[in-house]
């Protein structure tokens, strides 16, 4: 049985230092979706002049909402590593918070494949970036 959205909570938000370090926060979570927000911070601004979000900030995001929709997926004792992460920058990120949501679109036995649109709250319809992942799945029988 896949972590209910509380242990998944815990392991965002709590668990792995980087995402705290970043202040991202889940936003929604359900069965292969995820939705992730990144908290604006002066800090995550790379072209000063515009001013923009810089891109690794933006790629960050998508790849950890990725991982976290195919961990809606997954058992608790599988283990889960971004194979490919390709990110379609659309327009620049204002400096505000940023979500993005991922939907898983296959899920194999070795692989999964997510789809995933950012986006800023304040216009939702526009779109920052988009990014496609390719996680492999290490089942716990063979860890």
């Amino acid at each position: 049985m896949p972590r209910s959205p509380d242990e998944l909570a815990r392991i965002l938000e709590t668990y792995i230092p980087f995402n705290q370090f970043l202040g991202i926060r889940i936003v929604s979570m359900k069965d292969g979706v995820a939705c992730l927000e990144l908290p604006y911070r002066p800090e995550f601004i790379g072209d000063p002049a515009r001013p923009a979000l810089h891109g690794g900030a933006i790629a960050t995001l998508i790849d950890t909402t990725a991982g976290f929709a195919v961990w809606t997926r997954i058992e608790p004792d599988d283990r889960l590593s971004t194979v490919d992460l390709r990110i379609d920058y659309v327009t620049h990120g204002r400096p505000e918070a940023l979500q993005a949501e991922a939907t898983v679109i296959r899920l194999g036995n070795r692989l999964a494949t997510v789809d995933v649109r950012s986006y800023q709250p304040s216009d939702e319809k526009r779109t920052v970036a988009t990014g496609k992942g390719v996680f492999s799945i290490r089942r716990k029988e063979d860890v």
